[in-house]
């Protein structure tokens, strides 16, 4: 099906044109060092915005799962936060973070919109990264919490210790898709002008030449960003069924 369709592309009458467009080897090789450039930027948005989205993620799971009546204001604010910042498109809360903020003008609180930026991806993605722990904290029986508190645990070691190892363990494969998503949009901050990340690198050199190879060039590094995390996602899964697998047959 490839090979049929790529005959097709290659032999099609308007190849040379796109070619020229979209696969200009020579311009590609230009534009190289500053879509490299703009990579540092890309994975540094990353690999930042993924340890303050997981424990604030964790944080928001642990307080929906909270008892008794003292919790409930707590708990309907995680609830609230959970379903209004997931009906706004991710690009929608970077628009208004990135400009919104700076132009308030707040006294000690950053004016660069790529902190902004940034900051709107963290609270767009802890949503869903608090929803997938919430499943992954009520998936853990109450038998293994039970089991803590009759070993001597308080209730925040059995959560700690017995609880929240188990619980992420068993969500490790959407957290992961989670974390791809976040890899590609951090293309988004490109909309505020907020730093050259790799996107905005290669949207200067396309528009300045009018040619698309840099847009060609970036892709196949967000392709080099993402499909080894999406195999050890499909790995991770497939570990976990096998496991579920073999509790099953040895009960």
């Amino acid at each position: 099906m490839l090979g049929t369709l790529g005959v097709l592309l290659v032999t099609s009458p308007g190849w040379p044109a796109v070619r020229e467009s979209f696969f200009n080897a020579e311009y590609a090789e230009d534009v190289l060092p500053d879509i490299l450039e703009g990579l540092k930027l890309t994975v540094l948005l990353f690999v930042t915005a993924e340890p303050v989205i997981l424990v604030i993620g964790l944080a928001l799971a642990v307080v929906r799962g909270l008892t008794g009546p003292i919790f409930t204001p707590l708990r309907l604010l995680a609830v609230a936060y959970a379903d209004v910042v997931r009906g706004i498109p991710t690009i929608l809360l970077v628009l208004m973070f990135g400009f919104g903020m700076p132009a308030l003008n707040l006294q000690g609180l950053p004016d660069s919109p790529l902190f902004w930026a940034w900051f709107a991806l963290v609270v767009s993605y802890t949503a869903y990264v608090a929803e997938v722990l919430r499943s992954g904290l009520e998936s853990v029986h109450p038998s293994q919490r039970a089991a803590g508190r009759a070993l001597g645990l308080s209730q925040y070691q059995s959560l700690r210790y017995v609880i929240v190892p188990q619980a992420v363990r068993r969500v490790i494969p959407p957290l992961l898709n989670d974390f791809i998503a976040l890899q590609k949009d951090t293309a988004l901050v490109a909309i505020v002008g907020a730093g050259i990340e790799m996107t905005r690198a290669a949207q200067i050199y396309a528009f300045d030449a009018f040619n698309y190879t840099p847009f060609v060039v970036a892709a196949c590094f967000y392709i080099l960003l993402t499909v080894p995390l999406s195999r050890y996602a499909d790995w991770m899964s497939e570990r976990q069924r096998r496991r579920s697998q073999a509790s099953a047959g040895g009960l």
